[in-house]
Parts: structure tokens; C-alpha cells; sequence
């Protein structure tokens, strides 16, 4: 039987100071008060749902157990007039990584979500079948689903919406979900909450789809004022440093990185690809443009749409972003566009990342090549560099777990580890999560990122190739000033991601802090300044190093694959260059006392009693672990040596 209850109203503008606790074992549910503290110190998105993660989370929890859960959040900024602030949060522990899964998606379910009477949503537990939850102004219900089972995630979508309210908006797994592939997607909108395997998450919890509509629209606290900033932000997102990604989207990106030889391609032993041109932003506009559109409060317009040309086969259209591009395309010798195309779109309707899809075929092609996969192993598929014609096929076998695709599923860094043979070495892999589209070795502050990221592999939670790219730096030499540059980056990312705004946004800013804490004020009634928002994104990702901490990390994770710290590179303008683990430990050594770490990436007591993350993670926070076991008791960082 169902049930709940709700909690007194907040007079608050832009919060509505409530999470919507749902557990599924029990068909319960509860609205709870957030403390104005938590919404100041943590913001909304990510650094809301990590605080909350670190808190509902049993210490050491298998991440497809139900006692994981599942944290959906969105910001004081979503539904509000802020050009790009249409996005939430979901994050979990991750089955992929075992640390913390963050991941950000966007557009019209993020403002229903927030409609819906809640900051954040917490699912724990696990149904007893195939379940839809559906919530409409903080009422949930818990409908069966079986017949959605194997459906694709926009069909799933349809059919929600169809069966239970067009006015509904809906976040859906498909297939991958339900079969627990480790890197799962979570859908929404013909977006993707895509990386670290939250979409395994929610089919381990029998959960298919989440279902919200509401009417608790929350004003805001200084309206005209914020409808003349917002304004002005919007004009300038229509600038020069949008311009790029509105004619060609984020392909947009393929064609410079080849120039830099920062284009991974042949599972990272190249960092150009000599058919780079065929697969280009240039490229997929001319020939293969379907249309442009954006997410919902957004004025910059890089959503494209492509389709397929190929003759005699049906046309397919998908969504390309650089990532996706790159994934499906040199990084497996691939040069034919109507092949990523479909391979894409074929993802996305799957619920499938495509970067940890691409990652790990390159790995499964190169334990071809070297013997340690033979044709039986890999159900007779072409499985080559460059041959497309097998990527299609070992797709749909990985989202349904058949064949190969049960051990590709677990991602290559598992893989490795079961096939064994040194195939570990070629696992394009940092802390479980597949590696971006980056080459570390000609971008070194990015490789510092790369390492140091608490979700993994990942180029968003630091932007540390910008660094890089705008030549702010030598980029083919390793110091210690990266160590800064990551540590700052990583803390302007966090108050983004927090904030839940666009990443494209930030060249928008003449003093980012300055200008969204104007925002944030001016939305909440609040009165944050600047350094206060700053301090935030310090504390969001010291949260998100403890609750790693607290879940088994080692120093010795903080590295970059085998072949990064070997191999030099073949060939273009970075011929010649390479990255030793010498330097990348100097690199890290002095992240960690721009951090004001250990020399062993710990948190010391005193860095976390100055950021107020004690009484979270201290002895007597929420019946966790004692944090003298989860981080150093040291007084300080250690000495520069």
C-alpha cells in the first residue's frame, strides 16, 4: 500500500527546501526539509546530490544493491529566466568506478522535475517488478510497466507519456539499463545523463522510468533586476565565444584537435587521424545536417541533428556530439559518418554511452589483433580497426548482454581483468570510466585532470584542456603550476555544475564568480558573494574526494592507462612527445598541495573542519564509518619537497 507525507512549507525563493525521499522496497514515501545551510553550502545539481549521496549512502554498498541510491537534484536557478540553467543532477554511486557517478543532462524534465514540489529526489530500494514512478506535485504512485521491457528509451518515453499523461515529462532506461550494463545511460528529452552507469543503477532498482509533471512554480526574489542580468547574458551568448559550436555543434571540436595532434584515434596509439576530414563538423553540416535546435531556457542553439545519405539503407538521425564523434569514429578508425551516425543513434535508443562504448570495442579489437580474443570469443565479428561494418552489431550484443557483449558490458577495465593476458595495458581506462576524446600526452594540464578526476576519465569536471588549447601554457611540458590550474578548475566546474548552467556559458563571463553569485542572489534573496561561491566549489569537491575516500580510493589511483606513460606519440606536431609517470607525479604531488592535501591525496581534519565538511563526515555523521578511518588526521599538507 502506498504511502506518504509532506512537510511544512519554506518561504524560500528559488528552493523549495524539500527532498522527496521514495523507497521502492516498501512503496513509501516521504518529503522531507532540506536545512537552508545544506542549499548555501551545496548550492543544487551536483554539489546538492553529492551531499546528499554521501549521506543516504551506506559506507562500502554494492552499487547495483539496493541500498544505492539513485539522487536526482536541480538547482535554484532551473525555471527561471537564466539563458542554459534548464539542467539537473543525477548521481550515484557508480558501477562502473565504485566512486562517486555525477553526470548533468538537460532541457524540459529538469524544469517539470523542479515543479514538482522538490529540490531534490532520492530513490533507494528495489521493485519487485518492472515499475514507472510517477510524481505530480510531490504525489508519487508506482505503476507496472512489464510491457515496457526491451523497449528503447524514446519509445519508452512515448509510451509513458501516451499511457499516463502527455503532460508528463520522462527520464527512461532502455535496454542497457535493464540488462545492468556498467555504463548505462539515464534519457531524457533526446538527452542523456550518460556517463559512469546510472542508468544501470535504475535498472538494478526495477525502475524503467520516472514520470513528473507539477504546478509549484517558485518566483523569484528580485525579478526585475534579474530579467534585465539575464538579458544581457543572453546577448552575449549569441558572441563570438558560442559562435563555433552554433554553426557546426561540438564536432566542431574534431579538426582543431587533429591540428593540435590531440585527436585520439586506433584506441589512443595515434593522436591524429589521417581520415579525420571525412568525419569533421565541416563534414557532418554539409552533407548530413538535419536540423538545429537547443534545450529548453537555452539561447545558444548547438543541439544538431544529423542524418544518414547512405543509398539502398533507411534513414537513420541521431544526435552527434564531439565526444560521440570521436568515440565511434577515429578512436576506431572509423571514417564513415553514416556509420556513426547510426552507431549514435543506435546508442541513444540502446542507453548506451558512447565514449565508454568506444573505449571498450578499442580495447576488444586490440585483444583481437594480439590473440587474447579469438573469433569464437568474439562471435565471428569483424572486430578491426576500421571495420565498420561490425560496430552496429557489437552494439545491440553489448546492450544485451549476448555473446562479447556480456563482457564488454562491465567496461574494460573489468574486462581486462577477466581476459587477463596484460590486456590491461591497452584499457584506455582512469578509475573504471573510459577516456575522453583528449590526447593527454600533447595537452599535460588535461592529463593532470584526467588523473586527479573523482568520477574518473572525464574532461568536464575541470575543463582542464582549456589551459591547454588557449596556450596559456606550454602544453607538451609537465610543472607544477598544473597543479594550481586543475584545483581552480575543477572548483569554477563545481559551482557550474552546481548552479546546473551550460558549460558553452562560461566564456561569457567577464568575472564568473562575481557575475553567478549576482545571479544566484538575485534569484534567491540570498546574500552570497563571490568568494562564498568559490568556497563552494572547494567543499563540493573535497565532499566528492571523501566519499571516494570513504569507498576504497588509493593514491595509486590517481594515474593515466599504462600506454599514456610509455608510448610516445607517432606522429603530427606532438611527434616525439610522450609523459612519464615521473611527471605525472610531480603534476599530481602538486595538485594535492594546491588542495592542501596529504602527500598521499588525503583530506586532513583541518581542511575539512575550515570547509564545514566535518560534522558530515566526522564520527558521529549519519552512522557512517568514523571518519578517522575515511581521512588523514594529519594538521596540515605535507611540506613541499
Amino acid at each position: 500500500m502506498e504511502k506518504g507525507k509532506g512537510g511544512k512549507a519554506a518561504m524560500l525563493h528559488g528552493y523549495h527546501g524539500k527532498v522527496l525521499r521514495v523507497d521502492l522496497s516498501s512503496r513509501s514515501y516521504e518529503l522531507q526539509e532540506l536545512p537552508e545551510r545544506a542549499l548555501k553550502d551545496f548550492i543544487g545539481g551536483v554539489g546538492l546530490a553529492t551531499r546528499l549521496l554521501y549521506e543516504h549512502t551506506p559506507a562500502g554498498c554494492e552499487p547495483l544493491s539496493p541500498d544505492n541510491p539513485l539522487i536526482f537534484a536541480t538547482s535554484p536557478l532551473v525555471d527561471t529566466p537564466v539563458t542554459t540553467s534548464a539542467k539537473y543532477a543525477v548521481v550515484a554511486k557508480s558501477p562502473l568506478t565504485g566512486f562517486i557517478g555525477d553526470s548533468l543532462s538537460g532541457s524540459h524534465l529538469a524544469i517539470e522535475l523542479k515543479r514538482t514540489g522538490a529540490d531534490a529526489l532520492v530513490v533507494t530500494g528495489a521493485a519487485e517488478e518492472l515499475t514507472c514512478l510517477l510524481i505530480e506535485n510531490g504525489r508519487v504512485r508506482f505503476l507496472p510497466v512489464g510491457h515496457l521491457a526491451g523497449r528503447g528509451t524514446s519509445e519508452t518515453e512515448e509510451a509513458v507519456r501516451h499511457q499516463f499523461g502527455h503532460h508528463l515529462r520522462v527520464a527512461a532506461i532502455g535496454p542497457a539499463g535493464e540488462n545492468l550494463v556498467r555504463y548505462a545511460t539515464v534519457s531524457n528529452d533526446g538527452r542523456h545523463a550518460g556517463r559512469t552507469g546510472n542508468g544501470a543503477v535504475m535498472g538494478a532498482k526495477r525502475l524503467k522510468a520516472i514520470a513528473v509533471a507539477g504546478n509549484k512554480h517558485l518566483g523569484v526574489a528580485r525579478p526585475a533586476a534579474l530579467e534585465a542580468v539575464t538579458h544581457r547574458l543572453a546577448q552575449r551568448s549569441l558572441g563570438p565565444a558560442t559562435a563555433g559550436y552554433r554553426q557546426l555543434g561540438t564536432p566542431a571540436n574534431l579538426l582543431l584537435l587533429q591540428q593540435l595532434a590531440a585527436l585520439p584515434s586506433h584506441n589512443f596509439r595515434r593522436s591524429t587521424f589521417d581520415r579525420a576530414e571525412r568525419v569533421s563538423g565541416q563534414q557532418l553540416r554539409e552533407r548530413h545536417l538535419a536540423a538545429v535546435s537547443s534545450c529548453a531556457s537555452c539561447s545558444i542553439g548547438c543541439t544538431h541533428l544529423y542524418r544518414t545519405v547512405d543509398a539502398g539503407s533507411p534513414e537513420a538521425r541521431g544526435r552527434v556530439e564531439y565526444e560521440t564523434l570521436f568515440a565511434l569514429g577515429p578512436l576506431l578508425a572509423i571514417d564513415d559518418p553514416n556509420i556513426v551516425i547510426r552507431a549514435a543513434a543506435l546508442c541513444d535508443q540502446l542507453g548506451l554511452d558512447t565514449i565508454s562504448t568506444g573505449g571498450t570495442i578499442a580495447w576488444a579489437i586490440e585483444c583481437f589483433e594480439r590473440g587474447l580474443l579469438n573469433a569464437e570469443d568474439i562471435d565471428g565479428l569483424d572486430l578491426r580497426f576500421g571495420a565498420a561494418a561490425a560496430l552496429l552489431p557489437t552494439i545491440e550484443k553489448i546492450a544485451r548482454r549476448e555473446g562479447v557483449g556480456d563482457l564488454l558490458a562491465e567496461g574494460c577495465k573489468r574486462a581486462a581483468a577477466r581476459v587477463g593476458g596484460g590486456s590491461d595495458q591497452w584499457a584506455m581506462q582512469v578509475k573504471g570510466l573510459e577516456m575522453p576524446g583528449y590526447e593527454p600526452r600533447s595537452l599535460k594540464t588535461m592529463a593532470l585532470g584526467l588523473a586527479v578526476g573523482s568520477r574518473g576519465a572525464c574532461h568536464n569536471r575541470s575543463a582542464a584542456y582549456q589551459a591547454d588549447v588557449s596556450e596559456l601554457v606550454d602544453r607538451f611540458k609537465a610543472e607544477e603550476s598544473r597543479g594550481h590550474l586543475v584545483s581552480e578548475g575543477e572548483d569554477q566546474e563545481a559551482v557550474l555544475d552546481s548552479l546546473a548552467l551550460c558549460k558553452f556559458i562560461r566564456g561569457c563571463f567577464a568575472d564568473i564568480y562575481a557575475e553567478t553569485a549576482d545571479i544566484y542572489n538575485l534569484v534567491t534573496g540570498f546574500d552570497l558573494t563571490p568568494e562564498a561561491l568559490r568556497r563552494a566549489g572547494e567543499r563540493i569537491v573535497n565532499l566528492k574526494k571523501a566519499f571516494n575516500i570513504r569507498e576504497g580510493w588509493r593514491r595509486e589511483d590517481d594515474t593515466l592507462p599504462p600506454r599514456i606513460l610509455v608510448d610516445q606519440l607517432p606522429s603530427g606536431v606532438a611527434q616525439g612527445v610522450g609523459l612519464t609517470r615521473a611527471e605525472l607525479d610531480l603534476m599530481v604531488a602538486a595538485y594535492y598541495r594546491a588542495r592542501g592535501w596529504t602527500a598521499e591525496g588525503l583530506i586532513p581534519e583541518t581542511k575539512l573542519r575550515e570547509l564545514g565538511l566535518w560534522e558530515l563526515v566526522g564520527p558521529d555523521a549519519m552512522g557512517h564509518t568514523r571518519a578517522a578511518e575515511l581521512v588523514a588526521t594529519a594538521e596540515g599538507p605535507a611540506e613541499d619537497a
